[in-house]
């Protein structure tokens, strides 16, 4: 076996060179050549005595195969598994040529482990054939240690274990164990998130002699802004509720859930004072938020017995009033957005329904859903989708108008996607 003359000085810059690819793995090496007599003879030496990975394995154009074998993903760092580790490519050279010769000779390759001896006895156990046992170098002062093992050609290589690389190794493998446990507990968090929010949204439906409705949400992450809802209001008396948070994320379903508990508390209001009612609900808002939060809110109102509907539009998209005939009302903004100031009012309008009415209110989710030129839903797709739909139950009506909203844009979704229909009967 050929040795460096001066191996410690070739293992301090193997540490530094190691240091600085994992701090910046930019280059890595895809393979090295190994002439072999009988690729898969090889390849069961690697696999079955070593313990590598058999990384490609395909038949090359001219009849041959290509076949490259890798060291085990365990014991790289982790998240190395499979073609992004380098591999040894198993070939069979042309006879009498001087790769030919090449075959049962010093490779020249060397494997760095964490402990040459504990693999020199896994390996010998296997059957694997070591020409120098573990040993410590004279030049290694304690710091070093090696062995020279064989494939089946007799092809030899360098197994080699130095404590700098070791340290190394080790403290990337705790900082990238420690990075997947962060990962993991956020992932477990948001999951925990989810499923809170999921129960924030109405878990049950009061039922009314002239009204059928249904609401639906798509969070464009875990968890969304977005929020509606369904206040029983008593004496058949029905509050819809849609919001749309200011911001995405963790941060606007806080902001979501803050909303959701100031309009339960107050709601006992809501009829006889709707006006006190949701300067209540902004006041709390703007005094449990930080400077700046808001949210758009569509409240409204509606009695089984006259079939009236109270609303009050915060700044929100108009909601869509589609009247017999295709007639169309637009409920626009009747004040501003709730949260944002101290000093806030707000107005009520009033429409009657009638049977065949239907009353769909949405988010902007839905209607600046961008296709692939650029170009939004927008408010005429929305209502050809509501019309298109109109005889369909309520929640049928909102999955087949959100479904086309969501496959007119190819892009991951940016945006909450939420919907209320409420129909007369």
């Amino acid at each position: 076996m050929e040795h460096s003359a001066n191996p410690g000085g070739v293992l301090g810059r193997h540490a530094a060179a190691l240091r600085a690819a994992l701090l910046q793995p930019f280059l890595q090496l895809n393979f090295v050549t190994l002439w072999v007599r009988d690729q898969e003879r090889s390849r069961q030496f690697f696999v079955e005595k070593l313990n590598f990975e058999t990384i490609v394995n395909v038949q090359t154009p001219e009849g041959g195969q290509w076949i490259v074998v890798a060291p085990p993903a365990a014991g790289w760092l982790p998240g190395t598994a499979g073609a992004g580790l380098p591999g040894i490519a198993l070939v069979v050279p042309p006879e009498r040529s001087a790769e030919h010769q090449r075959i049962g000779q010093n490779t020249g390759f060397s494997f760095l482990t964490e402990d040459v001896r504990s693999l020199f006895e896994e390996w010998s156990r296997r059957g694997v054939r070591f020409r120098l046992p573990p040993m410590e170098p004279s030049w290694g002062s304690g710091q070093a240690r090696y062995a020279v093992f064989e494939d089946v050609d007799g092809n030899s290589f360098s197994l080699i274990e130095f404590d700098e690389a070791t340290r190394t190794l080790e403290a990337e493998r705790r900082a990238q164990a420690a990075k997947l446990e962060a990962e993991r507990q956020a992932a477990h968090d948001l999951a925990i998130a989810k499923q809170v929010q999921t129960r924030l949204f109405p878990q049950r439906q009061p039922v009314f002699r002239t009204l059928v409705y249904a609401g639906i949400c798509h969070p464009a992450r875990t968890v969304g802004g977005d929020y509606y809802d369904f206040l029983d209001l008593g004496a058949r008396r029905l509050g819809l509720v849609l919001a749309d948070i200011a911001g995405k994320g963790i941060g606007a379903a806080l902001l979501m859930a803050n909303l959701q508990a100031a309009l339960r508390s107050q709601c006992a209001t809501a009829w006889e004072q709707p006006e006190r009612f949701l300067r209540s609900v902004n006041q709390l808002l703007y005094e449990n938020t930080a400077e700046g939060d808001y949210a758009t809110l569509f409240f409204a109102e509606y009695d089984d017995d006259t079939r009236k509907l109270r609303y009050s539009n915060c700044g929100h998209p108009p909601a869509l009033l589609l009247r017999g005939g295709d007639c169309l009302e637009r409920l626009g903004a009747t004040c501003t957005v709730v949260g944002l100031f101290e000093k806030w009012d707000c107005t009520m309008e009033e429409r009657e329904l009638a049977p065949g009415d239907a009353v769909l209110l949405y988010t902007d989710g839905v209607t600046e859903a961008l296709n692939g030129e650029g170009e939004e839903f927008g408010e005429e797709r929305l209502l050809e989708a509501a019309r298109q739909h109109r005889e369909l139950s309520p929640p049928e009506l909102l999955s087949a108008v959100a479904d086309q909203a969501r496959r007119f844009s190819p892009h991951d979704q940016t945006d909450d996607i939420t919907l209320i229909v409420a129909k007369c009967t």
